[in-house]
């Protein structure tokens, strides 16, 4: 478990080690290799502009390092996986352009370095990001990307999961995105692992969210409620991923069940707080306040001041809300 202090002091022994061996040495690699995977692992227990502030200190030392001279696989690769949790953090506090540029420059990196599995990664992302804005055109582009370049197993698993299946369901695809879903459930059940952790990994209770969420695009309320209770169930209370679960169901029981979708909309508020309340919550948050507008029940009018009074992800003068 990692803590506050313990945070920044992952950032402060890989500035040590630079202050050591300045011009870079293999163990170096080794020791920015330890602290990306620190923060992948760890991605769920900070806010998310606490973390995005070590990333970026981490990378910049990296970045110094390569500019100075040195060189090496290991460094680049370092470089484009904190790059690539830059471009997850930063869609995280609602910044959709900003994210673009971290994600394209961990594709350049992981290219560089021959790694496909992060490139893959990164067009995922990059997907994400372009259904976050609604440009379904790009986000298909990306996805087939990703899929085409992911190693077998988990990653391609997940790049179906998590790209490919909810752009092709916007899409009103059906049968492509059964497809995408069916190569997705084929690589969880036949990898030897059948999980990985953190923010690079990919596991039962996320692809049930993806399922979830892909039959509640599609009007199946019924089995998106099934799948999102599950995913819900498998996550640890408070967690992002349990948020993430929590509002998908609301939104599948909405149409029926108007007070129980508002009271866990509400059980979500009460335990995540703004300052770690993603903006992909956020934005599930704003679907369920639309399927709860015409459907006056008891907690909607709750719901509705909470979600009025919820300060922004990133306030005007550019300061995280806290």
């Amino acid at each position: 478990m990692t803590t506050d202090a313990g945070l920044p002091s992952v950032r402060e022994s890989l500035q040590l080690a630079l202050l050591a061996e300045p011009e870079g040495s293999p163990l170096l690699g080794e020791l920015a290799e330890a602290a990306a995977d620190h923060y992948h692992l760890n991605y769920n227990k900070h806010p998310v502009p606490v973390l995005f502030r070590e990333v970026r200190a981490a990378r910049t030392l990296l970045t110094r390092l390569l500019a100075a001279g040195a060189d090496g696989t290991e460094l680049h690769r370092q470089v484009g996986r904190l790059s690539g949790l830059l471009g997850n953090l930063t869609l995280h506090l609602d910044d959709p352009t900003g994210a673009r540029t971290h994600l394209g420059t961990a594709v350049s990196y992981a290219n560089r370095c021959g790694d496909t599995a992060l490139a893959a990664w990164a067009y995922g992302a990059q997907s994400m990001v372009a259904r976050h804005t609604g440009n379904l055109t790009a986000a298909l582009g990306y996805a087939e990307r990703g899929a085409a370049t992911a190693p077998a197993g988990l990653v391609r698993a997940q790049l179906h999961a998590w790209a490919l299946l909810p752009t092709l369901t916007q899409q009103g695809r059906d049968r492509e995105a059964s497809a995408a879903l069916d190569v997705a459930l084929t690589g969880l059940e036949t990898d030897p692992a059948g999980q990985a952790p953190g923010r690079f990994g990919f596991d039962e209770p996320e692809l049930a969210l993806h399922q979830a969420e892909a039959h509640l695009t599609l009007g199946r309320t019924e089995q998106a409620r099934s799948r999102a209770e599950a995913a819900a169930a498998a996550c640890t209370h408070g967690t992002p991923g349990w948020a993430a679960a929590t509002l998908v169901l609301a939104q599948a029981e909405a149409s029926d069940q108007p007070s129980d979708a508002a009271q866990r909309a509400l059980d979500v508020l009460d335990e995540v707080p703004p300052s770690r309340l993603r903006a992909t919550a956020r934005t599930r948050l704003g679907r369920l306040e639309g399927l709860l507008a015409a459907r006056p029940a008891e907690y909607v009018a709750d719901l509705q001041e909470r979600l009025r009074t919820l300060p922004p992800p990133v306030e005007a003068s550019g300061a995280a809300s806290a």
